[in-house]
């Protein structure tokens, strides 16, 4: 809870001021109207309360106790769901959801939702002014749930979309480890090799660097680069970090960037498997919801992860506008398989499209598993393959001048 100064009138003209403690400016005003207050003047109090320093639910989410994730509104949802199968009230769910969580973040914003709908505002307009935490696709399936009067089954099939996702990035995360850890264990390794021992063993062979072989003194002069200028290496990583990640954000940069990911050996097409799995399974979801198709695809274009397929996603939604089948525009992007063209012809044709999807997107989930399982078996071995090189030439180039002067000494 925040403090809140406020100044204003009353019903009858008389002006006013105080302070007044709520969730956020919102519930603060509607909380001064019920008291017959008017304020013309509303801001947050800075400063210290009860031995402890106030923070607003913006401010907290900073913060490690206040930061919510993926797996907190994965968990949100699938309680929600549960009381709401269980025939709880909405208010009463959200209560007794919010008392049960131990992070202060998660704490707030349903006591923020919370309010929100003791005021009178849907579920989904409560979420939608928390477009961090919630996003289109979220609000636009709890939406339709609540107009439809199937709010229930809608969050359960939130949870499930969820929870797919939330598989997804932990499998990444996973198999990425060890091939990470292998890649910077590696050039640290090397580093230190050339910086600190390389040198040392040199130094004892003597007899100047002219007379080396030539591989050991191209391993020299990598070496002393490193040493006088490594920290401008390390300036030009982080300058050319900073200026990917600023590319990236802008419009051309992304499309370029996620072009270029998907014509990646081996990555690409786990990429788009993922990326198809995704389409089919929310776009599954959202017409089982009763959300109409042009709709569907406009929320389901920024949940694919992808520009180019976001791109494609808007040239057959202005397709199906015109009155084409969805089948076709899909089945001519030359981005999607054409397995998924034909199960939503199928679909479109016997009227279960939604079924048709869901059951498709199980097929391209278990397609995902195996291609992701398959890269990061391969990937991980390309890896230490190419540091076997690397650490290979430096062996060889160091043991050179040793073999040649033990080769001299034996007269050959």
């Amino acid at each position: 809870m925040a403090e809140f100064l406020y100044k204003g009138v009353n019903e009858r003209g008389d002006s006013v001021s105080g302070a007044i403690e709520a969730v956020d400016r919102r519930v603060a005003v509607s909380e001064l109207a019920k008291q017959g207050y008017f304020a013309s003047e509303l801001s947050e109090k800075a400063g210290v309360a009860g031995g402890e320093e106030v923070f607003s639910f913006a401010r907290l989410k900073r913060f490690g106790s206040g930061r919510i994730g993926s797996k907190d509104v994965l968990a949100m949802t699938s309680q929600l769901s549960t009381a709401l199968r269980a025939g709880l009230p909405m208010l009463n769910a959200l209560e007794i959801i919010g008392a049960g969580q131990h992070k202060r973040g998660m704490k707030d914003l349903l006591s923020s939702l919370a309010s929100a709908v003791s005021s009178g505002e849907s579920l989904s307009e409560a979420m939608a002014e928390h477009p961090e935490v919630f996003g289109n696709l979220y609000v636009s399936m709890v939406s339709v749930g609540e107009t439809g009067g199937i709010l229930e089954q809608t969050m359960t099939q939130l949870s499930l979309l969820l929870e797919r996702d939330d598989k997804i990035r932990t499998n990444m995360k996973t198999a990425s480890a060890y091939p990470v850890f292998v890649l910077v264990a590696g050039l640290v390794s090397v580093v230190i090799v050339l910086t600190m021992i390389l040198p040392k063993i040199i130094e004892t062979i003597g007899g100047g660097v002219a007379v080396l072989p030539l591989p050991t003194r191209m391993l020299m002069g990598i070496s002393d680069f490193l040493i006088k200028f490594g920290w401008l290496i390390g300036v030009a990583i982080a300058g050319g970090f900073y200026w990917f990640f600023k590319w990236k954000r802008r419009t051309d940069g992304l499309l370029k960037w996620d072009s270029f990911r998907l014509r990646i050996p081996v990555l690409g097409s786990v990429l788009l498997t993922i990326a198809v799995g995704r389409f089919a399974r929310t776009l599954g979801a959202l017409t089982k919801s009763g959300i109409t198709i042009l709709h569907a695809l406009s929320v389901v274009r920024d949940t694919l992860g992808n520009e180019l397929l976001g791109r494609e996603i808007d040239r057959v939604a202005g397709k199906v506008k015109t009155g084409e089948p969805l089948a076709e525009p899909l089945g001519n992007s030359g981005l999607f398989p054409p397995l998924l063209a034909q199960i939503v012809s199928i679909g479109e044709q016997t009227g279960r499209l939604d079924e048709m999807l869901l059951n498709a997107a199980d097929t391209f989930d278990e397609q995902a598993d195996v291609a992701i399982t398959r890269f990061m078996a391969i990937f991980p071995a390309v890896l230490i393959l190419l540091l076997a090189v690397v650490i290979g030439f430096i062996i060889a180039a160091t043991l050179l001048p040793i073999l040649t002067m033990n080769l001299a000494g034996a007269g050959f």
